[in-house]
């Protein structure tokens, strides 16, 4: 298979209820079949494909990543059975890695953060708006200070404090927090280091805002750096959370362009911009089962 186009941006969520909508992503080996396979699949248990996205990595002897999102009457009914039938019928045969998904359950996503706001009540205002279709079933930080700004939302927010010093006992706590409530976690700005253990642990994906378009001025102070550099643009990542620190697989990136006449002051406030915009857009992306991992990168449709 070779790739389709596809715009920059992925589109706008389809009209319509998302009761009896379902996703199925799938990557495999590219070969001959597989987009006529899975559509065969979808009719027969019938299902009308709303849209359909792939790509591959070559030509030929490439890594085959395909998005579909389908309509089904009775989908939760059919639910269990549609995915047994498919790894029999089709997964089996071509080797494919699948997830199914349903549209009208929304994920559920712990958000953690630090004293810092803008990415956190961004994505807060987001969900309420209806922009972000997910369930955030709390807020943890390792400070007080943003409880007072969280609690108009209806979200718990949960204090658990963390340093260096008590890295593993604090970790243990978020971890029975999350522990089966939660099927992403979201770093607003979340200044800990998150440890190997912990991810091994979590079980679920992590998605993390780094203040530079990576990589860049990494450390603290990015902006002060920055500054100093005399740069003229200045920029966001958002990126899946890996064992190695601001390493994983980028999602989503934007820039600003500044210059001499901006201060420290101004690049701070357009960075945050820049950051609620990125992660933002990343995180609907994610909701969306829009972004595959392809080693340590990411095809998003």
């Amino acid at each position: 298979m070779t790739s389709s186009p596809h715009s920059a941006l992925p589109p706008a969520v389809p009209a319509g209820s998302p009761h009896d909508r379902g996703r199925l992503m799938i990557q495999c080996q590219d070969q001959p079949g597989i987009v006529a396979a899975v559509s065969t699949f979808l009719t027969g248990a019938g299902a009308n494909i709303v849209s359909l996205d792939q790509f591959s990595t070559a030509a030929e002897g490439g890594r085959f990543v395909q998005r579909t999102e389908f309509h089904l009457p009775g989908l939760n009914a059919a639910w269990e059975e549609l995915q047994e039938r498919f790894v029999a019928e089709v997964g089996q045969r071509f080797g494919i890695e699948h997830r199914f998904s349903e549209a009208a359950r929304p994920k559920r996503v712990a958000i953690m953060a630090s004293k810092t706001d803008h990415c956190l009540l961004d994505l807060l205002w987001r969900n309420r708006r209806g922009e972000l279709d997910m369930t955030v079933a709390m807020v943890i930080s390792n400070h007080p200070d943003l409880a007072d700004e969280v609690r108009p939302f209806g979200v718990p927010y949960f204090h658990v404090p963390a340093t260096r010093d008590n890295r593993a006992e604090a970790e243990a706590r978020i971890l029975e927090l999350l522990r089966g409530n939660v099927d992403l976690v979201v770093l607003a700005r979340y200044m800990q280091i998150i440890t190997p253990e912990f991810l091994d642990a979590a079980g679920v994906p992590l998605i993390n805002i780094h203040h530079s378009f990576l990589p860049a001025f990494i450390g603290a102070g990015p902006y002060q750096k920055a500054k100093e550099r005399g740069v003229k643009l200045i920029g966001a990542t958002a990126h899946y959370v890996t064992p190695d620190l601001d390493e994983g697989p980028i999602i989503e990136q934007d820039v600003v362009r500044v210059d001499h006449r901006h201060s420290t002051t101004d690049l701070v406030r357009l960075g945050a911009d820049v950051e609620r915009a990125v992660l933002s857009r990343a995180v609907r992306w994610h909701l969306e089962d829009r972004v595959a991992r392809d080693g340590n990168s990411t095809i998003v449709f």
